[in-house]
């Protein structure tokens, strides 16, 4: 977490930054590799005496396989939230995809949660379930809990994120005067 000044825009121009990373993630990205090297090392040296059909199942199998953990898993190793003067901005993985930023006019309120856990949301990544709105969890711990003007409510994990939450409530505050959050 870092909180930067930039500039010389308005009273409160400051940019906070925070993240948060999951690093067990990374043995499933080697189980993933792993699936990868051996569907490559199936179709290189093949001692398959059945025919060529399941042999290329095998390898078509294990480096989609792979493929599909690796990727998956390495987009949600961390997640990067960013609040300026106008947006909240999440970004996942290394490449920052997938991405969601949300106009602070768009948002209601903000909440800290001291407990967010992949368990009560389905599992790590982005989610959704009907009941409790959307979330971006990489990993155990806090979080930030966006109130949404359209009703809807967004969840991140990050590090600091009452820290968070006070520079999302003061933006919220220089945008909105005589609002209680």
């Amino acid at each position: 977490m870092r909180d930067h000044r930039s500039g010389e825009r308005g009273p409160y121009s400051e940019v906070w930054t925070g993240r948060a990373t999951a690093h067990f993630q990374w043995l499933l990205a080697l189980i993933g590799a792993a699936c990868v090297a051996l569907g490559i090392g199936l179709a290189v040296d093949s001692a398959w005496t059945s025919g060529v059909a399941p042999l290329a199942m095998a390898v078509v199998g294990c480096i989609a396989a792979g493929l599909l953990v690796l990727f998956g898993t390495l987009a949600f190793v961390h997640v990067a939230l960013r609040v300026d003067e106008d947006h909240l901005e999440v970004r996942c993985g290394h490449i920052g995809v997938p991405r969601r930023r949300i106009p602070l006019s768009h948002v209601a309120g903000a909440d800290f949660a001291p407990h967010v856990t992949p368990r009560h949301w389905g599992g790590w990544g982005y989610r959704w379930r009907p009941e409790k709105g959307t979330a971006v969890v990489v990993r155990r711990g806090e979080g930030v809990v966006l109130r949404l003007a359209d009703g809807h409510t967004f969840t991140v994990t990050v590090d600091d994120a009452e820290a968070a939450v006070r520079v999302i409530r003061d933006r919220l505050r220089l945008t909105r005067p005589g609002t209680k959050l």
